[in-house]
């Protein structure tokens, strides 16, 4: 993971804004063989080589369209032009903390399973800042009546308790969502799969100016590009990890929704659904995602901010094991892992409680969490 440099002097910072934005347009996307290239020589040094073709093999070819064609600071002077900005590692609004578990999963499982170079951005607010606590909330872009009532409901009770609400800008429960954010006064983030100067789906033109005249319009992807199938199932992982949970209000059999769901569990935030009337083609997706373990059934934001609301348990300092702490250190198996659900079943535990301890027990070097769920460190327990 891309971390900020406080050690990045005044002079140096032009040429590695140039080189982030460089390498940007270069891949147009996750390339977890390029962010493993700058997390081993650094952004510079990485552009230099990718300009040069002094590569290994896994680069040369992800890198040979646009290698040649540096157009960053003109990049740059557009997305000025726009009133935008790109926010780089380097940049104190780098949200840093939610995108590190992206560096974490596996590139051989997920071929986006990598951070973003970096995000382009529209709007007044700090990237950081906005998404300090956040739901994302995703579904259907063929919504019904019903569908958009409850993604309403949810979503100004969300607002009201002061979070962030951050989705994708499509048709359907996307749009339903910005809307009620934006009218309830709220803060929303809507992460695109194409330049953050062209508005998609077009007739959302007005809606993402809305979005980026109090909140932030942002995407991977450089001006001007357009967007493309697979910029989509990218873009999702962007959305579960910038947000503390994600919410399926309506989805088909094959909605794109369940693909942000499965970033989601990959990245260790809880999946939520909304269920819908059984004869609803609409909601088949997730009630097969509730069904199937995928995600849990929320009804109502008290509920969605149970599962994904802060922790509320102290940090573990150097002492011995709390007795919840040492019972769901004994559940977790040496080989193999465990989803907290599963930890909840075996230690009797509240799920709360699961969620909260799981993490600590990671901070203290005990456990650790992989693409299918908790395991334990060889190690002593204390």
């Amino acid at each position: 993971m891309f971390g900020r440099d406080e050690n990045v002097v005044p002079l140096d910072a032009d040429r590695r804004r140039l080189a982030w934005v460089y390498l940007s347009r270069v891949v147009q996307g996750p390339c977890p063989a390029l962010s493993a290239l700058i997390e081993q020589v650094g952004v510079v040094e990485a552009a230099r080589a990718v300009r040069e073709c002094a590569l290994p093999e896994s680069l040369r070819r992800p890198t040979e369209k646009r290698r040649e064609t540096d157009c960053a600071q003109a990049d740059l002077d557009l997305v000025t032009h726009l009133g935008g900005r790109v926010i780089t590692p380097d940049d104190p609004e780098w949200p840093a903390w939610r995108l590190l578990a992206l560096s974490r999963l596996d590139p051989g499982r997920d071929a986006d399973a990598a951070p973003p170079l970096v995000l382009w951005a529209r709007g007044p607010l700090s990237l950081l800042e906005a998404t300090e606590q956040a739901i994302a909330v995703v579904g259907a872009r063929c919504s019904s009546g019903y569908g958009e009532r409850v993604t309403g409901e949810i979503v100004g009770d969300l607002v009201d308790r002061h979070w962030t609400i951050v989705s994708g800008a499509a048709f359907g429960i996307d749009g339903t969502a910005h809307r009620t954010a934006l009218a309830c006064g709220g803060t929303t983030v809507a992460v695109l799969a194409c330049g953050v100067d062209r508005p998609y789906p077009a007739q959302h033109d007005r809606l993402l100016s809305e979005i980026a005249d109090t909140g932030l319009v942002i995407s991977e992807y450089p001006p001007a590009s357009p967007a493309h199938k697979h910029h989509f199932l990218a873009r999702n992982r962007l959305v579960a990890a910038l947000a503390d949970g994600v919410l399926v209000v309506e989805a088909g059999l094959r909605s794109g929704a369940r693909n942000t769901v499965k970033w989601a569990r990959r990245l260790g935030r809880p999946a939520l659904a909304v269920p819908g009337p059984v004869t609803a083609a609409s909601s088949v997706g997730c009630h097969r995602m509730i069904r199937e373990g995928e995600a849990l059934l929320v009804t109502k934001a008290e509920e969605v901010l149970a599962e994904a609301g802060p922790l509320r348990l102290p940090l573990p300092t150097p002492t011995p094991l709390t007795p919840e702490e040492s019972t769901i250190y004994e559940a977790l198996p040496k080989s193999g892992s465990h989803q907290p659900t599963d930890l909840a079943t075996r230690t009797g535990l509240p799920l709360p409680t699961i969620r909260a301890t799981l993490p600590a027990l990671e901070l203290a070097g005990l456990i650790a969490c992989d693409s299918s769920g908790w395991h334990r460190i060889e190690g002593d327990p204390r």
